[in-house]
């Protein structure tokens, strides 16, 4: 038997040119299936010749110029960073007194963070580890055929290892810059207003700089280095860096989780000592849980939030790019690489519009009758109208085709609503948590009453502030999604991929929105600045008012979070159902909850939500129990401290907090990892007798259920948590009683409740949420091998050739009936093999004695096709030429 030999490679689907995937041109053999002589041997050769003749292989051609362009900018970005850091870092720390409580928030923070990240690298390694054996052992997907399972396993764990060691990074690095900055925000208070919030908002604006140009120079690294590796095509990179979003998510969601029960175990142990029992006012230098607080907003508030969006952030490009590689392989050649890199385009935007409205933010000098609120909404709304037309301009210059002149049109309609999804965001998380607004003042009028009344309002403001944001983020997908399919004539992968510029339009502003979010604990802790050196009365009126903006900021920067993670997780998901019908070599395109084992996962997956925010809550308020009393005790065996006399031990509040939020930051983070693993593999074993991919469709619903309940139980606990924070605030400017009336105390419970939910259970959940869909893909949940054994057993029965055309979300069945049932029948005479077409790739199986060889012939995206015979080969293969639409 005389072999042929023919080249592998991707193929277009629409365009008038195929590509035959190649390694670099290398020649590989087919299966000895067929005689030489036998007419089918002609038959295969023919159509082999047919996909040869069109475009040569551009697996190893260089990337577009555009990634350079995105570099450069991000480049550019960390010198802007630079900048801000030098000019705030410039200017003057105040007083000696200032100095000193500046010098022990410093000191503590770094110490937590310190041995908070050596127990998160730690156990990152160990993560490390299993992701790389779990890759190691599967097989290849088939949209990868050139990648060996080693240098799969090899990509993902450095993908994985580099987003632990980034999101790390900007974390830190933003706390190191914060705990250096609150001091000077005190300073400038002293002087004006005015220079007061530009130091603070640029301040915050480093680590939003950062974060953003540390996320797009990884993923531009990674890009460069996986091709030495593996010399895939751009569109299939981004397979190769699944490990990078992951990483970045187990890295934020210890951070959070850690950072979050550190802050509000020290913030409630102090209020309810110092406010509520000894009379004294809030950041009072007697109270010796003062600079235990202090610390928490930057490990929490700073480092976490840093972590956290470094994660959304690189998830979602990543998501993206994915989707856009796989619609790009519907396009002519010349337009791929702009569906693949305008992710990364987007955030280089993002860089300079958001660079510009921060730069352009400027305040009055005084601060009677200004809300520091609409000072940074104006340079807000800059940023908003500069990244509208940003937007424009990138969906021509990248989306546009000849074959689809009005797609970008469309595309550029979605990214406009997913910019418009976030300004939303902000007004109606501002309506719900700033005291100007009805809600907040209900909470305060509800104090009058008793702590129980306001406890009550708080929650019925935080359940009311979920409708509008749910209703939000509905309209947003469904606009974007519909406007998507109708830029590719109804195809549904354009309508995922809509989907996906509507997420990058609500991102193209995320660095202005992370800067008012740290801009939040820096003022605050220039606030308890204030008060411990005890600077007059008029500076701490100018903190208090950048203070209760920050709060609102904090929240808009939650509600935020979460609606980027409501849509993102739309395309998570769908990319998991995608990898879970790779891995299973059969379409998963629906998930039917009216059987029992996907229903008992839905319910797992609400269940986990509620498991987890408890957790959270009882680490608060276990770690908080022992900031109580030893405060309590301090006051006892120190009486002097009330008077001035003996100063309070502030280092043993801060080593008791540490120990405690490490220890009890554990427990959360091992039921997130470990519930949905469990939940997939009992159903795998106990109910796969049926359905071999009843565990991959149980987790479908686990995330699908979890999804939606955490999305609205995090925009829950944010805004009540944000609401009851104002409103006690509000009383404090002197309203219904002032500082030490019954009211403010009442305000003061109520703030303790909202402390844990909108710090640590309500950040911790989106993170939740996008790291388990992130997560999920993993053979674990799917009898991949076993089921596909089977199948080819069943070839070997038939004793047919058989080309399965798998009809998947991208093409519409009205195409896919183009090739359905075409070929000849009755020929009996092929060996035993089995042939396959998933996601559009057609491979041949050769079952023989202890190897199987794997070749590809093509790319044919629509039906399904029996063919038993190579003439019904080259049939299908010439019919499919000549009807392509």
């Amino acid at each position: 038997m005389a072999p042929a030999s023919f080249a592998r490679a991707p193929v277009d689907k629409f365009s008038s040119t195929y590509d035959l995937p190649s390694s670099g041109g290398l020649q590989v053999r087919p299966p000895a299936l067929f005689r030489e002589e036998d007419r089918a041997s002609e038959g295969l050769m023919e159509a082999t010749e047919i996909l040869q003749s069109r475009n040569p292989p551009t697996v190893t051609a260089p990337l577009p110029s555009m990634l350079y362009v995105v570099a450069l900018v991000a480049v550019g970005g960390l010198a802007f960073a630079s900048w801000l850091a030098a000019w705030v870092l410039g200017k003057d720390e105040g007083d000696e007194k200032m100095r000193q409580v500046s010098d022990a928030i410093r000191e503590g923070a770094a110490g937590f963070l310190s041995t908070q990240y050596a127990s998160i690298f730690k156990l990152a390694v160990v993560v490390l580890v299993g992701i790389f054996l779990m890759y190691l052992v599967r097989e290849p997907p088939k949209n990868l055929p050139q990648v060996a399972s080693w240098r799969l396993a090899f990509c993902v764990a450095v993908s994985f290892a580099t987003g632990c060691i980034l999101s790390g990074i900007a974390g830190y690095v933003g706390m190191w810059v914060a705990v250096r900055s609150n001091v000077r925000v005190a300073s400038a208070a002293c002087r004006s207003f005015q220079e007061a919030t530009a130091v603070g908002l640029r301040a915050g604006a480093f680590s939003g700089v950062l974060v953003v140009s540390m996320v797009l120079l990884g993923i531009i690294a990674l890009l460069f280095g996986v091709r030495l590796v593996v010399p895939a095509a751009l569109h299939q990179l981004p397979f190769l860096l699944v490990g990078y979003g992951f990483g970045a998510s187990f890295v934020a969601l210890f951070a959070q989780l850690g950072g979050g029960i550190y802050t509000k175990a020290a913030d409630v142990g102090a209020d309810m000592v110092g406010k509520v029992e000894a009379d004294i006012p809030e950041d009072d230098p007697r109270n010796p849980a003062v600079i235990a607080d202090l610390v928490g907003d930057n490990v929490g508030d700073c480092a976490g939030r840093g972590a956290d969006l470094f994660e959304s952030i690189a998830g979602e490009i990543l998501a993206a790019m994915i989707l856009g590689g796989s619609l790009s392989q519907q396009l002519p050649a010349d337009a791929r690489s702009g569906y693949v890199l305008f992710p990364l385009a987007i955030h280089a935007m993002d860089l300079i519009v958001s660079g510009i409205g921060i730069m352009m933010t400027e305040a009055p000098k005084s601060s009677k009758g200004i809300d520091p609120m609409e000072v940074l909404k104006s340079g807000y709304k800059v940023s908003v109208g500069l990244a509208g037309v940003g937007i424009v301009v990138l969906c021509r210059l990248l989306l546009y085709t000849e074959e689809h002149p009005k797609a970008w049109m469309h595309f550029s309609v979605c990214g406009l609503v997913g910019l418009g999804t976030a300004f939303l965001f902000i007004l109606v998380t501002q309506y719900y948590t700033d005291f100007n607004f009805p809600p907040v003042r209900q909470i305060a009028q509800a104090s009058l009453t008793g702590h129980g009344t306001n406890v009550i309002a708080g929650m019925s403001v935080g359940m009311r502030a979920t409708a509008a944001p749910a209703g939000i983020i509905c309209v947003a997908l469904l606009c974007s999604y519909k406007t998507g399919m109708a830029a590719l004539d109804g195809s549904p992968s354009a309508g995922l991929f809509g989907t996906a510029v509507a997420t990058m339009g609500m991102l193209s502003t995320v660095v202005f929105v992370l800067a008012m979010d740290v801009f939040g604990p820096i003022t605050d802790n220039a606030g308890g600045i204030v008060e411990m050196s005890e600077q007059p009365e008029t500076v701490r009126n100018i903190t208090d008012s950048l203070d209760a903006v920050g709060n609102t900021t904090k929240a808009i920067t939650k509600g935020f979070s979460v609606g980027s993670a409501s849509l993102a997780c739309f395309l998570l998901f769908s990319a998991f159902l995608d990898e879970v019908s790779e891995l299973a070599g059969e379409r998963v395109g629906a998930v039917d909850i009216s059987v029992p084992e996907v229903f008992l996962g839905g319910i797992a997956g609400a269940t986990l939500v509620f498991y987890f925010s408890g957790q959270c809550m009882t680490a608060v308020g276990s770690a908080a129990q022992e900031v109580v009393n030893n405060v309590r005790s301090q006051f006892r065996e120190r009486p002097g401290i009330m008077d001035g006399s003996q100063k309070p031990d502030y280092a043993s509040c801060v080593s008791i907090v540490t120990r405690a939020a490490l220890r009890e930051m554990v427990a959360p983070g091992i039921v997130a990892t470990t519930v949905p693993l469990c939940v997939g593999f009992f159903f795998r074993v106990a109910s796969s007798g049926n359905d071999r991919l009843i565990g991959a469709k149980a987790i479908a619903s686990f995330l699908m259920f979890a999804t939606s309940s955490g999305v609205l139980f995090a925009i829950f606990l944010n805004t009540a948590g944000g609401a009851w924070d104002n409103a006690k605030k509000y009383i404090e400017q002197g309203v219904h009683g002032g500082k030490g009336s019954a009211a403010h105390k009442a305000a003061v419970t109520g703030d303790t409740v909202g402390d844990p939910s909108k710090d640590t259970a309500g950040p911790s959940l989106h993170v939740l949420i996008k790291r388990e869909v992130c997560s999920k893909r993993d053979p674990y949940c799917v009898g991949g091998r076993e089921g596909r054994k089977a199948e080819r057993k069943e070839g070997r029965k038939e004793g047919m050739l058989r080309l399965h055309f798998l009809e998947t979300s991208r093409h519409s069945s009205e195409k896919a009936k183009k090739l359905q049932q075409i070929g000849a029948e009755g020929w009996k005479g092929c060996e035993a093999s089995f042939c396959r077409v998933n996601f559009g790739a057609l491979w041949m199986e050769n079952d023989g004695d202890a190897t199987r060889e794997r070749k590809s012939l093509g790319v044919f995206p629509f039906g399904e096709v029996i063919v038993h015979d190579n003439i019904g080969l080259l049939t299908a293969l010439r019919r499919h030429l000549s009807e392509r639409p």
